[in-house]
């Protein structure tokens, strides 16, 4: 059974970094790309980042282009996502994913399979 577990939020200010981290459970971590959504209150769940099986390439929404990276260790079975320079519009529950997709593709034709409980993110003015 695949059980998937974000860790590390919290609150920061402004300008500030923080670095969530996720866990898959299972055999097979290493076949599928793995990505971050987050949704913020009253909003709709959004596309943050994805990362291929092997780690060696990931594509980022122009949200958070140039200030988030995320990075994978197949060994661990583990994603991270290291956020810098963080805007209060990135205040949501962060969610880590695996892709039904194991190719590229646009982000806005990539769709989850399973996914965490989230780990909140606070940044505060």
């Amino acid at each position: 059974q695949v059980e998937v577990l974000e860790s590390g939020g919290g609150e920061v200010q402004a300008g500030g970094s923080l670095r969530i981290s996720c866990v898959m459970r299972g055999r097979t971590f290493g076949s599928y790309y793995m990505g971050w959504l987050r949704q913020a209150p009253g909003k709709e769940r959004e596309f943050v980042a994805v990362i291929n099986r092997s780690g060696d390439s990931a594509d980022y929404a122009d949200a958070v282009k140039g200030r988030f990276t995320t990075s994978r260790d197949n060994g661990k079975n583990t994603v991270d996502l290291q956020m810098n320079n963080l805007k209060p519009e990135d205040t949501a529950n962060y969610y880590c994913a695996r892709s039904r997709q194991q190719h590229d593709l646009p982000s806005s034709r990539r769709t989850w399979d399973r996914w965490g409980q989230g780990t909140q993110v606070t940044v505060s003015s």
